[in-house]
């Protein structure tokens, strides 16, 4: 069997804090064109969590929806790393300071210990800035990547 880098393979998640992650996703996604994805492991691989968020943004082909308007909020749990890594099209709506404003809320809730409190309020912050700058089409919009977690090793 091959070795696949983005198999589920441990939840660091309550079954409950799961369901709030992907009902925040599922929340977020029902007011836009733009598609959100979690990934969390153990241990981040790289120095630098966004070279370990690009690695998986391309694993994940987050890169293929039709406006490039994806988002990966990446977490390695053990090392209590994380990122948030956004394709051009919302990156370039939104700029790098509202991406630093979104770690900076991950930052507050991880010093409390609630990652899974981290990554709701991440999701629900780029849920509303996708439905400003990518608004939900009834007509033309698909789910293009599942909304599911992703757990790494």
């Amino acid at each position: 069997m091959a070795y696949n880098p983005f198999a589920k393979r441990k939840e660091f998640f309550s079954r409950d804090e799961q369901e709030r992650i992907v009902n925040a996703i599922r929340l977020a996604e029902q007011q836009t064109s733009g598609e959100i994805r979690v990934y969390t492991e153990s241990k981040c691989r790289f120095v630098d969590p966004l070279d370990r968020a690009a690695e998986v943004f391309w694993g994940l082909k987050m890169d293929m929806t039709k406006d490039r308007n994806g988002v990966l909020v990446y977490v390695a749990m053990q090392d209590r790393q994380f990122a948030i890594l956004a394709d051009q099209g919302i990156h370039e709506k939104v700029g790098q300071t509202f991406w630093n404003q979104e770690v900076s809320v991950m930052k507050k809730h991880f010093s409390k210990a609630l990652p899974a409190d981290a990554i709701e309020a991440v999701i629900t912050d780029v849920g509303e800035a996708l439905r400003t700058h990518f608004p939900y089409d009834r007509s033309t919009d698909k789910n293009e990547l599942p909304d599911d977690i992703v757990f790494g090793k």
